[in-house]
């Protein structure tokens, strides 16, 4: 039977601004990626998420970033490996006080962002998200793009890797994701959004901007909670998966 994870982002609130609708997305969702603090979310956001992520069974993932709440973690920064090492750790180490205090885990890494893209060909900064995955212990899981030099340097430190796709995003031939500025980058419409889910989960393919087919072997698909409709959409798609007879579930 074909599995899938399902993972979103969540807790990307600060204060009293919430960005996300994290109940409700926590009872679609197989993983939650929960912002840490550096492009969104703030200590009782990440209490509070995840108390809500233990209580239904969602794995806890920390979603680490570049120190930039100003530009929710988008904006293209440059940080010495060492430095960028320590706030990874510094990020999963904020997040696994309140998994543990919610009778849960830090289960995997996912980065955000800008951090995310660099690092799928950046092998210096991808390795020290790893230094801090590895300094963070437990040697956790992470998650990425398929072919990402992240995964790459993952896998060669002796850490779990698991690959993700992207159902509302495009892609290029080469099988990364086309950049937010560029014009058809996100994909909007619902129904195409929940085809191109059964089609990465399915066949582990799909066609790229430029109409070219592309193999995107994924174990985890993103579904993004910061999109107009994200939690009916989020439903539809995990209808569509499991009617389809996919195994919707957690990768760890």
């Amino acid at each position: 039977m074909t599995r899938i994870d399902l993972n979103a982002d969540l807790g990307e609130g600060f204060g009293r601004w919430r960005l996300t609708d994290d109940e409700q997305l926590l009872s679609v969702v197989t993983s939650a990626n929960v912002a840490c603090g550096f492009h969104a979310g703030d200590a009782a956001t990440m209490r509070r998420v995840c108390e809500q992520a233990a209580e239904r069974g969602v794995r806890i993932g920390a979603q680490v970033s570049y120190r930039d709440l100003a530009g929710f973690g988008r904006r293209a920064m440059d940080v010495p490996p060492a430095e960028l090492a320590a706030e990874v750790a510094y990020q999963i180490g904020a997040l696994e006080v309140f998994a543990r205090a919610a009778g849960s885990r830090v289960a995997y890494v996912k980065p955000h962002g800008a951090l995310y893209n660099r690092i799928v060909r950046d092998e210096e900064q991808a390795s020290a998200v790893v230094e801090g995955v590895l300094l963070a212990g437990a040697g956790l899981p992470v998650l990425g793009l398929p072919s990402s030099q992240f995964l790459k340097v993952g896998e060669r430190a002796g850490l779990p890797v698991v690959t993700e796709a992207f159902a509302d995003r495009a892609y290029t031939v080469e099988g990364t994701l086309v950049p937010r500025a560029q014009e058809g980058a996100v994909i909007t419409d619902a129904d195409a959004v929940v085809e191109r889910s059964l089609e990465l989960a399915r066949s582990a393919a799909v066609t790229a901007l430029s109409g070219e087919r592309v193999v995107v072997r994924a174990r985890s698909l993103c579904l993004h909670g910061d999109t107009p409709g994200a939690v009916g959409l989020a439903r539809r798609v995990r209808e569509r998966l499991e009617a389809s007879g996919v195994r919707v579930e957690a990768f760890v």
